[in-house]
């Protein structure tokens, strides 16, 4: 008896044992598959959307009609699907604009993962993908700040020796390796021979002893590039000022602050001034000739006019019955005769005509030469009226 409760006890060891074991046996065989089908991609940052990434199907060893087959898909925990997977064609693209630092910031290397699905049966694809820099973004400078309104300038003492640190071009760049390594170079200075700039720390030194010839107003320009391909620079103004007090540079640098603003608004100014000039010149010549223009057309149409006359009557002359004119104020005469036999009318003559003529003897006298009877004093003369 105690054999046979010994027997089963080893037997249902000897089961629990093989189901233990086999199911660490299914679960290895399971992972060793996920692993053996995991896919790793590089791609440079800013590709267009639709870009290929790569092609899954040939990489991992799966058919077409399995992806179709299995409803292969992305799952990714991200919020923003950077990729999409073409299961027709098999290959990977990218559906979204990728850029580096707003994915990875200053964490390098900079990379994302997901998976890819298979269904019936089921089947886990882990998918990493590494974004590579790029020189998409141009060196900031922290210091010294550029500011409009405020004038920020580096006080060097006449007694500085050479070598004597000014100050310091602080600059970053948000790319990541050889894009981020930062050059400095002095592009132009009112003294070149006085100042010199770090080419990797952007440290401004002087190279000289400082005299008292030297001006008090100094002006640096800084050039900040990178390392990448093609370059990408900044550029930034330092203004120093050689003194030994505060009141000389203050008095030095009053209007420092506006020399640019009062150039640009002059040129500004004057280009305007003479925009407006120039418009109201030709405003006017167009004007001119367009009046001179006019009034050639109208008397041009006034002389070549086929319009009826209109006849102008005097004052003294009327229409009368649509039949004529007939004087306003006129002189008529009416005959009568003592004699019935006598019935004609007689138009009066002049009563009387006269000529004066100026005595040659120049005494002034005046004569009459001729004169005419009165038709008054003839018997048969008509009565005129």
């Amino acid at each position: 008896m105690a054999y046979k409760c010994c027997f089963r006890s080893l037997c249902l060891k000897w089961r629990l044992g093989f189901g233990l074991r086999w199911q660490v046996l299914v679960f290895i065989l399971y992972f060793s598959h996920i692993g053996a089908g995991q896919i790793r991609y590089s791609i440079p940052e800013e590709m267009k959307k639709g870009s290929l990434i790569g092609n899954v199907a040939q990489d991992l060893g799966i058919d077409l009609k399995r992806l179709r087959a299995g409803r292969a898909r992305i799952v990714t925990g991200e919020g923003i699907q950077y990729t999409e997977l073409k299961t027709d064609k098999g290959i990977l693209v990218v559906s979204e604009r990728i850029d580096r630092e707003q994915l990875c910031g200053d964490v390098t290397p900079c990379s994302f993962s997901f998976e890819m699905i298979l269904e019936n049966p089921m089947e886990l694809h882990p998918v990493n993908i590494f974004i590579q820099d790029q020189n998409d973004n141009a060196p900031q400078v922290l210091y010294p700040v550029q500011t409009g309104g405020s004038l920020v300038a580096e006080m060097v003492p006449r007694s500085a020796d050479v070598g004597y640190l000014v100050t310091k071009v602080v600059a970053v760049d948000v790319d990541s390796g050889q894009n981020a390594w930062l050059s400095y170079k002095l592009q132009k200075a009112t003294d070149r021979a006085l100042f010199e700039v770090g080419l990797q720390n952007g440290e401004i030194r002087t190279v000289r002893q400082v005299t008292d010839k030297d001006v008090v107003k100094q002006r640096l320009t800084v050039v900040v590039e990178d390392n990448g391909q093609p370059s990408r620079s900044a550029t930034v103004n330092v203004n120093v000022a050689v003194a030994d007090s505060f009141p000389e540079v203050l008095s030095e640098f009053t209007d420092f602050t506006h020399d640019k603003d009062y150039n640009d608004n002059l040129t500004f100014y004057l280009v305007l001034a003479l925009a407006v000039v120039s418009f109201l010149f030709i405003t006017c010549l167009v004007v001119i000739i367009s009046v001179k223009i006019y009034r050639w057309r109208q008397s041009r149409m006034l002389y070549h006019s086929n319009l009826p006359v209109i006849p102008y009557y005097p004052p003294r002359y009327a229409d009368t019955l649509e039949t004529g004119t007939l004087q306003h104020v006129y002189n008529y005469e009416v005959c009568r005769t003592t004699d019935s036999r006598k019935s004609d009318c007689k138009f009066a003559r002049p009563g009387s005509q006269n000529v004066l003529i100026m005595d040659p003897s120049l005494t002034g006298t005046m004569q009459r030469i001729h004169s005419e009877k009165n038709i008054l004093d003839e018997p048969d003369s008509p009565l005129e009226v």
